[in-house]
């Protein structure tokens, strides 16, 4: 079970950053008029994480890029390659947010490109890492590198995206290492659903409906297009099995059975769900890390779960962590990685 061939890559480092700024659950109620109970016992949500005057996307990802490094213990300028895998909105419309982080860390040896799989995109950007650096010899170390701040788009007030009001905002960065010997990345699993595209956007701003109008900027953040109900019911008939499956298909091209899941650092969402998966899986709740401080970051969420998972002592040397989200449009992702040394 489980070979890990000569050729690998390992996670290094990870650094994660929060802003200082906080919206309690209470004040999550009074915007969205939902009872305080409701957003802490069904949502999930005691707290989350808003970004301040000086957190653009690209700071954030800056300050957990620095924080990555220095847990890694590597010169920035050991870099080859540089991915952002944070989100879309961005400092600037159309622009490589990667090359920005690229400089302000120092990391002048390395070239970068922006990608996004939404919140699939971590262990999307960490497979196209790992895919490039065992195929080249010339990149070595890759730095992925992610800020978030979607929450700029969401309006509160709008009872159809009510499933996203645990949307905050945060910074993420893994470093990652040819044959390091440790954290091995093993294999990862996608599935994506294309009828789903347009039923979640932001329904200004872009080409579809250009140029924007002087009122537009009142429509500037994500609502459901259709029948609310009617997408909640074909996402909840898709979204669990698709769950599952990239789970499972993760697990067991890494040569594991679901059985060997020490810790699943998934992504925050409603407290039934994330407890649902957990039993379907028969794993325990100390088997993950229930991010309700949080909020739902993006896909900064499994980073800072194995961050936290680390801190608590439930991720040990030994230990099999599958990472799993999915993000809007609609992809589902995993990741499995060997915790401690080979």
């Amino acid at each position: 079970m489980g070979v890990i061939a000569l050729e690998h890559v390992g996670i290094a480092g990870i650094g994660i950053y929060l802003p200082e700024r906080i919206m309690p659950a209470k004040e999550i109620a009074k915007l969205s008029n939902i009872p305080e109970n409701v957003i802490i016992e069904k949502f999930g949500i005691k707290q989350k994480y808003l970004p301040g005057p000086k957190d653009t996307t690209s700071y954030m990802a800056i300050e957990a890029s620095k924080a990555a490094i220095n847990d890694a213990g590597i010169s920035p300028k050991e870099i080859d390659l540089l991915i952002w895998g944070g989100g879309q909105h961005k400092d600037y419309p159309c622009w490589l947010a990667g090359l920005k982080v690229a400089h302000e860390i120092g990391a002048d040896r390395a070239w970068s490109f922006d990608m996004e799989a939404m919140c699939g995109s971590m262990m999307v950007a960490i497979d196209i890492a790992k895919s490039i650096m065992l195929v080249r010899d010339d990149v070595n170390t890759v730095l992925i590198a992610s800020g978030y701040r979607n929450v700029d788009l969401i309006n509160p007030a709008e009872p159809s995206t009510s499933f996203m009001l645990d949307i905050g905002a945060g910074g993420a960065a893994v470093v990652l290492k040819k044959n390091l010997g440790r954290n091995i990345v093993l294999s990862s699993s996608f599935k994506g659903d294309g009828s789903f595209s347009e039923d979640c956007v932001v329904p200004v701003g872009g080409t579809k409906n250009w140029p924007m109008k002087e009122g537009d900027v009142k429509d500037f953040y994500f609502r459901i297009t259709g029948d609310p109900a009617e997408f909640k019911k074909r996402l909840s008939e898709k979204t669990t099995p698709n769950f599952f499956r990239v789970i499972r298909e993760s697990v067991e091209k890494s040569g594991y059975t679901e059985k060997d899941i020490d810790y699943l650092a998934i992504l925050h969402f409603k407290r039934s769900a994330h407890f649902g998966v957990l039993q379907e899986l028969g794993l325990k709740p100390e088997q993950s890390t229930y991010l309700e401080e949080y909020g739902h970051i993006g896909q900064n969420d499994q980073l800072l779960s194995i961050k936290l998972g680390l801190k608590s002592g439930k991720i040990k040397d030994g230990s099999l962590i599958v990472m799993v989200g999915a993000g809007l449009g609609f992809v589902w992702a995993a990741t499995t990685v060997r915790w401690g040394k080979i």
